[in-house]
């Protein structure tokens, strides 16, 4: 069971996610703007386990509200916004959101990436042998959960650690697109597929001069390519 906290200034979308979320017995906080979630959220910190955020609402958007809340907790965000455009998501993946989802949206898809966001977010079991890969100047320690390029951490975005990871993990193996949404995101993706293209994006800048590993495979998706 997950404490959500939905963020929209439409009730009918507070309402449709409130139905199916407290029907998989999930409990639910509602706020109607960006200020009023940074209010319950600064008078109750780190109470919930996900928070659900529209981008246009009155008072304070959704990315200052997250800009806002990021200060102080780390609580996981699914980010909702009528907007697909690739500005709207690069710059919500910047601030550290986890998931972006463009209106009008499935319910139940809605669910699958809250149950995909929080699975992933639960602590990794103990593992007592260190695990870390060095490719040239990038280092990768799966363990800490660690990047660092020629010896300074690398400060990347959650969803940019996992895709490294598994790039790593699968290293001079072609990967489909679909292989790479299933395996990093968790779940059976149903929009389009530049959302994994933005990330790719996001991380080859993360990457500096070893962005040079991530090979497109034109027609077919990407491949961490290294000797």
């Amino acid at each position: 069971m997950y404490r959500i906290l939905v963020v929209d200034d439409e009730d009918k979308i507070r309402e449709l996610i409130k139905k199916y979320a407290v029907f998989e017995g999930h409990t639910v906080t509602e706020a109607k703007d960006g200020m009023e979630a940074v209010g319950i959220c600064r008078e109750h910190p780190n109470e919930f386990d996900i928070i659900i955020m529209d981008v246009m609402m009155p008072e304070l958007d959704g990315f200052s509200a997250v800009r806002e809340i990021r200060k102080s907790n780390s609580t996981p965000v699914l980010m909702l916004s009528a907007r697909g455009e690739e500005y709207d998501k690069i710059h919500g993946f910047e601030l550290g959101i986890d998931d972006y989802v463009v209106k009008p949206f499935s319910p139940k898809e809605l669910m699958m990436r809250i149950n995909a966001i929080m699975k992933r977010a639960q602590p990794a079991p103990d593992q007592p042998q260190k695990e870390q890969v060095s490719f040239e100047g990038l280092t990768i320690d799966f363990t800490g959960r660690i990047v660092t390029i020629d010896g300074e951490k690398a400060d990347l975005s959650p969803k940019e650690y996992d895709l490294l990871f598994y790039f790593a993990r699968n290293r001079n193996i072609a990967l489909t697109r679909e292989n790479l949404i299933t395996n990093v995101w968790g779940y059976d993706f149903y929009g389009d597929d530049r959302t994994l293209d933005t990330h790719i994006k996001l991380l080859r800048k993360s990457l500096k001069q070893y962005s040079k590993f991530i090979v497109t495979l034109r027609g077919v998706g990407y491949r961490f390519e290294v000797s």
